[in-house]
């Protein structure tokens, strides 16, 4: 089994944080947050319903955001007897401790009832952001409160314990579920995740503590507070990403801004102390993100296509109902064994299909059309790989068999908006208006602005540098224009073609090869 090297590359600037998480130096996760941003997934909230929708059994909840957030009865838990009785009490002073030894729990709300017979309008709620605002949706919300840790996930208001199915060692889980039953308070349940494999009880005893701190921060602000209100923030998202996906495989973390430097290096010493030393400060002039690859993957990996090391391209079209990917071959397949060369070009698509998924964040529906595959061994390869290549994907996915057309089906969680990034830049010979001068005047155009150089510096040694075209325009011939220019200005001027200019752009320099600006 090959060892993945992580790297986070942050690149932080007034307006946002930019963070890019490469796997073996290829792009695989790209976040960005804005400074100002007021919700993230994971906040706990002091709410109000503002309306029930029976129909769509769900309320719309005041949490201060612009659109009111979404709450549907599915996402209410079975404790919200429990969680709207502690909200209650806390509020008005009757319960005075965030400890919940003596808190009695009431029964579980039926699973298949109805939103209005559980709340009632103006009701204040706790609640927890499920899903960031999405195009003109509001945020989604939920009862179930969670306090995440690097090991462990709190839950009040249960008794439930659950340990990571990515745990393999029946031995092993056993292990974790008797440790956490050892110092678990009562009424709280947690869930161990994978991170927590060979870890000893002071870990876990330790960061429960922790989460336990936070609750108690949840209790003595929901006590002086009026709805709508944030009670406890989740992380910043740099250290909530770092908090998730940190392991021992991570080999470099590199952030250009020195106080998030300082921040990120303290809160690693508070977690993973040994891993300290792999945060690096970036102090170069050249943007970080160039430094390290990054912008150039962007550039390549965003847009309708995404073409791969073969030759193979996938086409990604996205539509009101779900996300389409066309595989396409190029010139890949063309002599030999067909079927095994349609068989590589469809495995080296799904790996980068996974990839796509992650790094644009595409959520739910998202058909796949690979190239049809008679060999009914190369389906099931495929299948098998694109569930392997997946298995990185922190997102809840579910991979479907391929049809009998050669369609996969997959679904994918969506907690935020998808991540687009237009790769298209403003073409500089039209300025995005689609037209440009007359190509006849350009000529003109060069011959004054050098007629208006020549009586400034009449001796000087004057290079022009123009597109190819207009190069074997200027030279080419007996009595070329080039030459017409020396009989007229007794001065050689030095034409050179220069392959990265539009085919309008000219620039003149002088002999020390720096250009003479005319405007």
């Amino acid at each position: 089994m090959c060892i993945v090297e992580k790297e986070l590359i942050i690149n932080s600037t007034p307006a946002e944080v930019e963070i890019a998480l490469l796997e073996n130096s290829k792009l695989v996760e790209i976040h960005h947050q804005k400074t100002n941003t007021n919700f993230t997934v994971g906040d706990i909230l002091y709410g109000r319903i503002r309306k029930l929708m029976p129909g769509l059994n769900a309320a719309f909840v005041d949490i201060g955001h612009k659109k009111d957030a979404f709450l549907h009865y599915t996402d209410l838990g079975p404790r919200l007897k429990s969680l709207l009785k502690y909200t209650k009490g806390t509020a008005s002073g009757a319960i005075n401790t965030a400890n919940l030894d003596n808190f009695i729990i009431d029964p579980d709300i039926n699973k298949n009832g109805k939103i209005d017979q559980v709340l009632n309008k103006k009701d204040t709620i706790l609640v927890q952001i499920l899903k960031e605002p999405i195009s003109t949706k509001g945020p989604r919300l939920s009862c179930e409160i969670t306090i995440p840790g690097r090991y462990i996930v709190l839950s009040p208001f249960s008794e439930v314990v659950a340990v990571s199915k990515k745990i393999s060692s029946s031995d092993e889980r056993a292990r974790l579920r008797t440790l956490v039953e050892s110092i678990r308070p009562k009424n709280f349940g947690i869930i161990v995740r994978t991170a927590a494999e060979g870890k000893k009880v002071a870990d876990l005893h330790e960061e429960l503590s922790m989460m336990l701190d936070k609750w108690k921060t949840v209790h003595e602000e929901l006590h002086k507070s009026t709805p709508p209100q944030k009670l406890l923030s989740e992380l910043d998202k740099t250290t909530s990403i770092m908090r998730d996906i940190l392991s021992d495989s991570f080999n470099r973390i590199v952030i250009n801004d020195k106080e998030l430097y300082t921040n990120v290096k303290n809160f690693m010493a508070s977690i993973s102390p040994d891993q300290v030393n792999i945060v690096k400060h970036y102090k170069s002039a050249r943007p970080i993100f160039d430094a390290h690859g990054v912008t150039r993957q962007i550039k390549s990996s965003f847009g309708k296509t995404a073409t791969m090391n073969s030759g193979a391209y996938l086409v990604i079209e996205h539509t009101e109902a779900m996300h389409v990917i066309d595989v396409n071959s190029g010139h890949k397949v063309t002599s030999g064994n067909q079927a095994e060369a349609i068989l590589n070009v469809n495995l080296e698509s799904a790996d980068e299909i996974a990839r796509q998924l992650r790094l644009r964040d595409i959520g739910g529906i998202i058909i796949v059309d690979f190239i049809d595959m008679r060999v009914a061994e190369h389906r099931k390869q495929l299948l098998n790989r694109m569930r392997d290549a997946m298995k990185k994907d922190r997102a809840q996915h579910t991979i479907l068999p391929l049809s009998k057309f050669g369609l996969l089906q997959i679904t994918r969680q969506r907690v935020r908006p998808e991540v687009n990034i237009s790769t298209a830049e403003l073409c500089p010979s039209c300025n995005g208006t689609g037209k440009i001068n007359p190509s006849i005047l350009l000529t003109d155009n060069i011959e004054r602005d050098l007629e208006f150089i020549i009586q400034s510096r009449p001796k000087a040694k004057l290079y022009l540098h123009v597109h190819p075209y207009i190069h074997a325009y200027l030279t080419k011939g007996i009595r070329s224009i080039q030459v017409n220019w020396y009989l007229k200005y007794f001065n050689w001027i030095r034409i050179k073609p220069n392959s990265d200019f539009q085919l309008m752009d000219y620039k003149f320099f002088d002999s020390n090869e720096d250009e003479i600006r005319l405007t």
